[in-house]
């Protein structure tokens, strides 16, 4: 099984951030928010479900601190809004 890390500003696999084999990066908009700007799994990675664990990593991690997550990256935005245990992380902005 691959080893997930957490970085300064993504969950990664690989031996370094500056070059991972797959990562989930994201910005911490202020104390309760985090925003997911970006996924990305390289080719020999592909397929294996890889950015679904990166998510649930990040999902997990944010529950803990006690943050909500604004996805604007068009994966992690799908597979937040399609996967019931992650609605109550999503960040709605109020009136």
């Amino acid at each position: 099984m691959l080893e997930i890390k957490k970085g300064t500003k993504s969950f990664y696999i690989g031996d370094s951030e500056e070059k991972p084999l797959a990562e989930m990066t994201y910005v911490l908009s202020d104390d309760h928010l985090i925003i997911i700007d970006r996924t990305y799994v390289s080719e020999e990675l592909n397929g294996q479900g890889i950015g679904k664990l990166l998510l649930k990593e990040l999902v997990d991690w944010a529950r803990k601190e006690n943050k909500k997550i604004n996805p604007i990256c068009p994966y992690a935005k799908a597979q937040m809004e399609k996967n019931p245990e992650y609605h109550d992380m999503i960040y709605r902005a109020t009136k």
